[in-house]
């Protein structure tokens, strides 16, 4: 086994200013400290005692999945017993609170470091609105032991999932050699310190050393810090560059590629924010999973405009800066957009609030309504195209879209399209509809676009068979954005090594560590000049210390093996997958990629018997048994294999890839079956060239060539030069029965 050491900035530089927690602020910042003290940030995390702990442990109960779970204190002390990771009933003893508003979940501490976050938790609204009651993060479900979501697994690990934006200048501290956490922190909660930097430089010059630049502090805001004001004056240049950032890196839906961020930082030196993609945004940007603020925001015309988080919210105590109206007011118009012939509601409904149509919420976490901050226009039409949700028919939820958006055309002659104009591009390339690559590769190329959106046209284009625009992409990698110029770099994934040899060596040395790493990811197979050697391996040690920080993952393990194996290092990545399996024997990629390896290396027996013992573990997965179909079609098993493709395709009957190969393996002795199979499959993507060309050749083998021929001419137009099909088109029309 390798191991990767991530050595802190902190050690490393002995002269970096030190965290000293947020009371040492008090003293000379007590309005903003005040206000702090009883927010969510304050509160994010508390040692589990009388005054923190919210919920009943008053000898209460609480049943789900046919396990009962008791609560219950002993002196001080708060215990919890439920079910534990082989599904026995366990005592555990909550070591601390986690959140407090709308509900508080509890984390148990386990000797080997680890924090888990309980899935049963308190709903901590008042009685009368629902709230005081124990629930299920997920009420509709049946999570056992035996499921990924179950609270002792890695998903509900606090270490890795939760604590970095949690606390204040975290340290996971995992040890990859005894498997065990030795997290650590400047400050439980979210203190002064982590929007404003260790303060301790600061501290020295409010003592009066006045060579210390900018007050002693890695970030300065210079407004005022006055929380009476509706909102604040617009941030300069510099200021918004360091706000956004700040707030992004933790109100983002996002990965960790480094630790030691602090204010002031380039975000993107340490996170890998996620995209407007499936299944996390609808087509149209609107959110659909809990993802949280960054990416809605940062595609709004609020955004554009220049407006930042702390125009609306309050810094210290989040709360909104004015209630209601009002807050939009301070920069909109109130006799125009506050009024009855803007948003056509009575005034002081519901419906008369700027945020129903323009910020309409999702509930997540059962309990948890988070207001969409893209900003928006409602779209009824969009609805009705492409099914898009849309604000007015989720209050009139008994109404049709068409009804929505006659009301908008009855108020508004033209109605406004609104900001997020990539919506076309984004909803045909999820349906692989022709045409959208070039339209997709226009968005990653223009300058004046979101950046988020500019990405995200890259991150969709991945998903299609499309030649890249080499234009549009040389844009792209030279944008002034890390996010763009990164997506960029992901396209050239499937790239011939000449390609990514000419666009991806210059960014070796980018001034984003985000784009550098991944530079050299895609150039481990490459051959590369001496001069670019050493470049190379500055960035592929980052992207190894990415893989190092999160050793206590198998999906960390598991790109680490794809890592070795490209490096020509088969035993080391065959033992990195076996550690992935040791640290979740359920890791699907794990045991697919073992298995692939395994045969690589002429060890077909050892590779079916992985897909075999993963099958076992998790027979839900469709991964697995596609994969383990394909390996009994190998080893010349039709029977079995039929098997195993026909449960890929029941348990993921949306996926092409398990309709394809259950379709081609169910052919020869049932072609009527696999002609059904592949119709449907196609009804969901009418343009797959894969479906069309299957549907054409064993309709014509099977059906006769009247059956096939309207699957070869939808082939033919959607790739008029590809000679196979015309082949095709031939073969068909020499099989006709003259009448």
């Amino acid at each position: 086994m390798i191991l990767l050491v991530v050595t802190p900035k902190t050690l490393a530089d002995p002269t970096a200013p030190a965290y000293l927690g947020s009371q040492a602020c008090a003293g000379c910042h007590q309005e903003a400290f005040t206000a702090w003290q009883d927010s969510h940030h304050a509160l994010a995390m508390q040692h589990a005692n009388e005054q923190s702990v919210l919920g009943d442990f008053d000898d209460a109960s609480f049943t789900y999945a046919g396990t009962e779970t008791h609560f219950a204190t002993r002196g001080e002390r708060y215990f919890v017993t439920t079910d534990d990771d082989d599904g026995e009933l366990a005592e555990f003893e909550i070591a601390y609170t986690f959140g407090v508003e709308p509900l508080q979940q509890y984390l148990v501490s386990f000797e080997d470091g680890r924090l888990q976050a309980l899935s049963i938790a308190w709903d901590t609204r008042p009685a009368g609105e629902g709230g005081q009651r124990w629930f299920h993060l997920h009420p509709d479900e049946a999570i056992t032991h035996e499921d990924d979501l179950h609270w002792t697994r890695p998903a509900q690990n606090w270490n890795h999932m939760c604590a970095d934006c949690h606390s204040t200048d975290l340290r996971k501290g995992y040890d990859s050699v005894t498997d065990t956490f030795d997290t650590s922190w400047s400050e439980i909660s979210v203190g002064c310190e982590a929007c404003h930097g260790p303060g301790s430089h600061h501290v020295r010059w409010a003592q009066g050393d006045e060579a210390l630049a900018d007050q002693g502090l890695t970030v300065r805001f210079s407004r005022s810090s006055s929380l009476a004001a509706p909102t604040r004056p617009a941030l300069s240049p510099g200021e918004r560059q360091a706000e956004q950032p700040l707030c992004a890196r933790c109100h983002a839906f996002r990965s960790q590629i480094a630790e030691g961020y602090r204010p002031g930082d380039d975000w993107l030196d340490y996170y890998r924010p996620e995209l407007l993609v499936t299944p996390f945004y609808h087509s149209d940007g609107q959110q659909r999973e809990e993802v949280f603020t960054w990416a809605s925001f940062a595609q709004s015309r609020m955004h554009a405009e220049g407006v930042t988080c702390s125009n609306c919210h309050e810094p210290h105590s989040q709360r909104l800066r004015v209630s209601g109206n009002a807050l939009c007011t301070s920069c909109h118009t109130p006799s125009t957009y506050d009024h009855p012939e803007h948003h056509f509601h009575p005034q002081d409904t519901p419906g008369s609030q700027c945020v129903q149509c323009h910020m309409p919420s999702t509930t997540y976490m059962v309990v948890d309504p988070r207001r969409d901050h893209s900003l928006r226009i409602p779209r009824p039409d969009l609805t009705e195209s492409l099914g898009t949700p849309n604000a007015c028919n989720t209050c009139h939820d008994d109404r049709s879209p068409r009804w929505a958006q006659e009301h908008l055309e009855r108020w508004h002659a033209e109605p406004t399209p609104g900001h997020q104009d990539f919506t076309t591009g984004f909803a045909k390339a999820r349906r692989g509809i022709p045409g959208v690559g070039q339209m997709l590769m226009d968005m990653l190329a223009d300058n004046g676009r979101p950046e988020v959106v500019r990405a995200s046209a890259a991150a969709h284009l991945m998903n299609l068979d499309v030649d890249l625009d080499l234009q549009s992409l040389e844009e792209g990698l030279e944008s002034s954005s890390p996010l763009v110029r990164h997506a960029s770099l992901t396209l050239l994934e499937a790239a011939p090594p000449d390609l990514r040899r000419a666009r991806a060596a210059p960014l070796l040395t980018d001034t984003s560590r985000l784009v550098r790493s991944e530079a050299a990811r895609l150039l481990i197979d490459v051959d590369l000049p001496q001069a670019s050697r050493s470049a190379f391996e500055a960035a592929l040690a980052e992207y190894e210390q990415e893989l190092a920080l999160h050793a206590d993952r198998a999906d960390s393990r598991n790109r680490l093996a794809l890592l070795r194996w490209q490096q020509g290092q088969p035993e080391e990545a065959l033992e990195e997958l076996r550690a992935a399996l040791r640290l979740d024997r359920r890791h699907v990629a794990s045991h697919v990629n073992l298995a692939d390896m395994l045969r690589a290396l002429d060890r077909e027996q050892e590779a079916v018997q992985q897909l075999a013992e993963g099958v076992a573990g998790r027979p839900e997965s469709a991964a697995l048994r596609y994969a383990l179909g394909l390996a009994r079609i190998r080893l010349g098993q039709p029977e079995a294999a039929r098997e195993e493709l026909g449960a890929a395709h029941r348990l993921a009957p949306d996926d092409l890839r398990y309709a394809y190969g259950y379709a081609v393996a169910v052919a020869p002795d049932a072609p009527e079956q696999a002609l059904a199979i592949l119709k449907q499959a196609l009804e969901a993507t009418p343009y797959n060239q894969q479906l069309l060309w299957a549907l054409a050749t064993y309709s014509l083998e099977y059906r006769g060539p009247d059956q096939a021929l309207p699957y070869a001419r939808r082939l033919a137009e959607l790739t008029p030069d590809d000679s196979r099909v015309q082949r095709l088109l031939e073969a068909i029309e020499a099989t006709k029965v003259p009448p």
